[in-house]
């Protein structure tokens, strides 16, 4: 027990948040009071374990005891941060919302044909004005001009929000899940009209002024800063504003292996902790002076926070690096990884779902890698001159890091970047020097002149950034994508480095055993997954609000049929439809379809045993005593008739997302009459056929 003693806070954290975990996954298993109770009834029983027991009897009993207790009251405190199981939540109303009032709790964010924010429902309307509880998020149609409410202001809006739905189409990003850990449950696009400003808040806290800094720093950013896109790196590196980065470029950083650079998080904050303690060395000859640095470092990283609208990334860096800076001054009698384990502590007390943010656990996984991995391997290689080692450190850095966040990075984002070494040697400085000097820039930009010169500079260097990022993107084989795993695949790959790392420590053959074992069993559930997944024949007719797509995968290979202009919308190809490709390891694409036959304005499908028929034109009529498995039918094409009139069969009609609400429900209604099986994927969800032939 005495190796662990100087790691308290470590099993403190851990056991945490693992109850915070059993909650999130397992939330009906307790009820609150039951969790609370049990805490109580463990913590009762810690004191008598400490009077009766002894030596080693001791330690073990009351030490598990004492962690169980956390365990539960994480448990515990996960629940009561779950605003869904409030009695006087939103969710809970059962009457007709015709409007609500409700507050801003975040900067309107600029999307391509809406602005979105997150307000704080307080009120509703139903048949009298009653007070409630929730959030929606609201996206505001831009054909109303821009948005100019601030955080806390008052707005009613009229309407009912709508609930968020599950994905419809498979693989599909689960954004009903992401927004539930924000404790958002609700949804509403409404137009300009539907919104009235009531009033500005009248309590103008801290967080109101923050984000009134964060907009006056993004001001002075794109006054100084030519360009669009360095405006907008400079936006993203400076104060974690990411909205008005563009597609291709958030592909390239993400190709090189610089997407980490794109969002103030450890990295960033990390720098300006390291920059102060360079420029307060001069006071470490005084004896007094651990604690004004600590005190400066504070001031400066919590400022940093201040102007950046103390975003979530940003807050959980600060938080971070304000334990590392508050322990430095104990010197020894501190453990860092003691002192990370407090930040996320202390993090996960004031928000538990922290604990499901990707940034929480890249920042932590990327951190205690540097902490752990980094010195080793910069003992391996000895440069002697200066340059040499100080490219070595860097590329030290980067392979820690790299290593610490492999898994997760293929799990989250299916991809793993080839030059993310030679990219990170210049990003990595180039980035610092943004960082710096948009610092500064907003530190002078009262004196104009000077303003302009450092903006003219601030530009270069972004400019610079940028094309060593395309430059690397565009090198042969500088990415590998499409990688499919699942949660327990990147928890095997997790122990199989955890195995290397462990076998170079002690040196013990058990690990090599160990790694070999995770390795086996994630080799059978490739393998598994292969069968169930990729060696299979799959009809799909996906839901896309708007739009016709089909597709049918055989093998790894996809005959896709769909619209010119979905066709064109990379982006919602890659949310809706690449999802399920990469599930089911699609490698080729085609959209010329082999087994596609033209018959009088409709396409019909000679698939497997199956017959698959598609009207898209306008009042198509099918060929005479035509017999089809299925029938899609998109953009109101089909003309609703009574059974009298029709001399086809269908054996299954299918509404695809191309389809009108307003026509969906007549066309359903009709094939209800005549008893045709009927599928919306508007409303029911993609559409799928398996086979294994």
């Amino acid at each position: 027990m005495l190796k662990w003693i100087p790691y308290s806070m470590v099993r403190v954290a851990v056991f945490f948040t693992a109850g915070v975990l059993a909650a999130i996954y397992l939330p009906d298993l307790l009820s609150f009071r039951l969790a609370l109770v049990i805490s109580a009834i463990l913590v009762s029983a810690y004191f008598p374990c400490r009077l009766f027991l002894r030596g080693r009897a001791l330690n073990v009993i009351s030490g598990l005891i004492g962690l169980v207790a956390v365990a539960f009251l994480g448990y515990s405190h996960l629940l009561l941060k779950t605003d869904s199981r409030n009695k006087n939540h939103l969710l809970s109303t059962q009457e007709s919302i015709e409007a609500y009032s409700a507050i801003v709790r975040s900067s309107p964010e600029s999307k391509s044909k809406s602005w979105k924010v997150e307000v704080e429902v307080i009120a509703i309307k139903t048949s009298k004005w009653q007070p409630i509880k929730g959030k929606v998020l609201l996206y505001i149609s831009k054909k109303g001009g821009d948005v100019t409410w601030r955080y806390g202001d008052q707005i009613i809006i009229q309407g009912s929000p709508q609930l968020l739905r599950p994905p419809s189409n498979p693989g599909e990003f689960d954004f009903k899940r992401f927004l539930s850990f924000k404790n958002i449950y609700h949804q509403q696009y409404v137009l300009p009209n539907q919104v009235k400003w009531i009033a500005s808040t009248e309590r103008k806290g801290f967080i109101y002024y923050s984000h009134r800094a964060r907009e006056w720093a993004s001001q002075k950013l794109n006054q100084y800063i030519s360009g669009e896109q360095e405006q907008a790196i400079a936006s993203a590196l400076v104060l974690g504003v990411t909205e008005g980065i563009d597609t291709d470029l958030i592909n390239a950083y993400s190709a090189s292996g610089a997407l980490h650079v794109l969002s103030v998080s450890g990295l960033h904050v990390g720098i300006i902790y390291v920059i102060l303690l360079f420029l307060l060395k001069p006071l470490n000859r005084y004896s007094w002076s651990r604690w004004v640095v600590a005190a400066i470092s504070l001031v400066c990283l919590w400022s940093f926070a201040f102007v950046t609208g103390l975003s979530p990334s940003v807050l959980r860096a600060v938080v971070m690096f304000s334990f590392v800076a508050v322990a430095r001054p104990f010197g020894k009698r501190t453990n860092i990884y003691n002192t990370l384990a407090a930040s996320a502590f202390v993090l996960l007390l004031y928000n538990p779902y922290l604990i499901m943010s990707v940034g929480f656990q890249l920042s932590y996984l990327a951190v205690l890698g540097i902490v752990y991995l980094q010195r080793p391997i910069y003992n391996l290689w000895e440069v002697e001159n200066t340059v040499g080692d100080w490219v070595w450190q860097i590329t030290c850095v980067s392979i820690a890091a790299q290593i610490a966040t492999f898994s997760l990075g293929l799990l989250y984002f299916h991809q793993f970047p080839v030059y993310f070494l030679v990219s990170n040697l210049f990003v990595i400085p180039l980035s610092t020097g943004v960082l710096v000097v948009g610092i500064l820039l907003l530190a002078i930009s009262f004196i104009s002149p000077l303003a302009v010169l450092i903006g003219k500079l601030l530009t270069w260097l972004i400019y610079f950034l940028n094309w060593t990022v395309f430059t690397t993107e565009k090198l042969p084989f500088s990415l590998i994508s499409d990688i499919h795993i699942t949660t327990l695949q990147c928890w095997l790959l997790m122990g199989v480095l955890i195995s290397f790392i462990l076998l170079f420590k002690f040196r013990s053959m058990k690990w090599i055993y160990a790694a070999c074992l995770f390795t086996l069993l994630f080799s059978g559930l490739q393998w598994s997954h292969f069968q169930e997944s990729v060696n299979k024949s799959r009809l799909v007719v996906y839901s896309v609000s708007g739009h016709q797509a089909v597709e049918f995968i055989d093998h790894g290979k996809s005959f896709f049929f769909a619209d010119s202009s979905l066709l064109k919308d990379e982006e919602r190809v890659r949310f809706h439809i690449r999802p399920n490709r990469l599930q089911h390891g699609v490698a080729e694409v085609n959209q010329e379809i082999p087994f596609a036959e033209k018959i009088d304005g409709s396409t019909i499908f000679h698939w497997r045993d199956k017959s698959v028929a598609i009207v898209s034109q306008r009042n198509s009529e099918l060929p005479l005593n035509l017999k089809v498995d299925y029938l899609i039918v998109s953009q109101n094409s089909f003309p609703i008739l009574s059974k009298s009139k029709t001399s086809f069969e269908i054996g299954q009609l299918i509404i695809d997302g191309s389809n009108s609400r307003s026509y969906t429900k007549k066309l359903t209604k009709f094939a209800k009459a005549e008893n045709i099986p009927v599928h919306s994927v508007l409303e029911q969800g993609a559409f799928i056929i398996e086979s294994r032939r």
